[in-house]
């Protein structure tokens, strides 16, 4: 399969400007697969991996990219986790946990804070993933992103139906307004141009001074000082002690096949995993959701960067133990945040996926001052959206890819893809679940192996795009 578009025209958007030193592929050769809700995301990880990068390069790129053209869902203000596997890994590779965190949300001093927000992790999330799978030089990733947001991009479908669905009190900010509304007042709609200056310098700086500086430097003073000035009442303090995490996966056997799913703190793989187990899809979701429901009454879902190592390692071999007993049963769940999720396999057989979320659309509907960023929302006021994302993988070699989002159902989507996949189906020939959206790749030989016979695709009810092998 060489290229399966969902949901969008590629002539709608602008090309991806990528400046970088990785020696690409010679052409014609098989370089990978990706898959995502946004579609210049996906184009960003096509880019890297023809340029010579491996999936994690990929990854890291896709989701900086996103920070530019997704901000509704994954911000630079955004958290998230992401599964890694490269052949060989034991334990179906590693957890990256880098969860939205609440601040103190100390007041003395601030003009006000009406608005708490969350300590932005993905950047830190996404380079720790990075720094144990990439093979470049973090910086190297970072041009594309830059150049989306200074050139500017044509608003996608997903982002245009965000920015539709709260654009009133959206827009009633004027860092907002000033970047995501028309002439006219109203919200930028698909096919509109979006350019980001500000935000392309936030992106040019962790590029040059490294992504420290937005923890520790003058990047982060100008975000704590635009936070405040916002209402998030962020502090220095929340900056430098919010520090993602790695972790070993939650992990099922199927016959000969290793799967391995997100662990808690981010639950949405355990409820995937249940979902997995299920006898049928009709009642995968029903069983994912009590499952989730019945953990968070039992164990919360307090992040992992406020964890210590060995607390994490409890939490993790308790999940375990609790999808190995069949999960349980906690009734139904709250309304939750949106997500968005991307997935990359490369030639070798390395696979990344991701989930990603601002804990609200647009997060808390404000700019940290001059620094372009969307404040995510603290996950103090509001339910943590389902993370979930699973891997398996055969003996040394690849086998599927799935991450999910879609509120309520991404967990379950995810587990009941995985299950189809593995025996035999086409991923996403047809929609799951009725909300849940999954981005998935499958290559039934196997890799290092049959590369060209993996299948991407995307969600067909979404707007977004998925392209490989070739």
């Amino acid at each position: 399969m060489a290229i399966s578009v969902t949901g969008c025209s590629l002539n709608n958007y602008s090309p991806v400007k990528i400046v970088s030193h990785m020696f690409g592929p010679s052409p014609g050769a098989l370089i990978g697969t990706v898959s995502a809700d946004e579609p210049e995301a996906t184009l960003v990880g096509r880019d890297i991996l023809q340029r010579g990068g491996n999936a994690a390069d990929a990854a890291a790129a896709m989701g900086m990219a996103l920070s530019v053209t997704l901000p509704s869902r994954a911000s630079l203000g955004a958290g998230g986790a992401c599964l890694a596997y490269r052949p060989g890994d034991q334990n179906g590779g590693r957890a990256f946990m880098f969860l939205p965190v609440a601040g103190t949300v100390a007041a003395t001093g601030m003009p006000r804070v009406d608005r708490p927000a969350a300590v932005p992790m993905m950047a830190r999330g996404l380079y720790l993933m990075h720094l144990q799978y990439g093979s470049v030089a973090f910086s190297e990733l970072l041009p594309d992103a830059i150049s989306l947001a200074s050139h500017g991009i044509n608003v996608s479908r997903q982002l245009a139906g965000d920015l539709a669905a709260v654009q009133g009190p959206l827009l009633a900010d004027a860092g907002i307004r000033a970047v995501f509304s028309r002439s006219d007042g109203k919200a930028l709609a698909e096919g509109d141009a979006l350019v980001q200056t500000h935000l392309s310098g936030a992106l040019d700086q962790i590029r040059s001074m490294g992504v420290g500086d937005l923890y520790n430097g003058a990047l982060g003073q100008s975000f704590i000082a635009g936070s405040q000035g916002a209402g998030g009442g962020l502090l220095m303090a929340d900056m430098r002690g919010a520090i993602p995490s790695e972790q070993v996966p939650l992990v099922l056997n199927n016959g000969e096949t290793q799967v391995a799913f997100l662990p808690p703190p981010a639950d949405g793989g355990l409820g995937s995993a249940v979902a997995f187990r299920s006898a049928a899809s009709s009642d995968a979701a029903t069983r994912a959701q009590g499952a989730i429901a019945a953990w968070r009454a039992q164990n919360g879902t307090a992040s992992s960067a406020t964890t210590g190592s060995a607390a994490a390692q409890g939490l993790v071999a308790r999940a375990q133990a609790f999808v190995n007993a069949g999960g349980g049963t906690g009734g139904g769940l709250p309304s939750l945040p949106a997500s968005t999720s991307f997935t990359v396999v490369d030639h070798a057989g390395m696979a990344v996926a991701c989930s990603l979320s601002m804990d609200n659309l647009f997060g808390t509907g404000r700019m940290a001052g001059n620094t372009g960023i969307v404040l995510g929302a603290s996950p103090a006021r509001l339910p943590q959206p389902l993370y979930t994302a699973a891997i398996a993988s055969q003996g040394h070699a690849f086998r599927a890819v799935a991450a999910g989002s879609g509120q309520n159902d991404a967990a379950a989507a995810v587990g009941i893809t995985m299950r189809n996949v593995l025996a035999g189906q086409v991923p996403n020939a047809h929609p799951v679940t009725a909300q849940g959206r999954v981005n998935a790749i499958s290559c039934p030989h196997g890799l290092p192996g049959d590369a060209a016979s993996c299948v991407a695709a995307t969600d067909p009810r979404g707007a977004g795009l998925a392209m490989g092998p070739r």
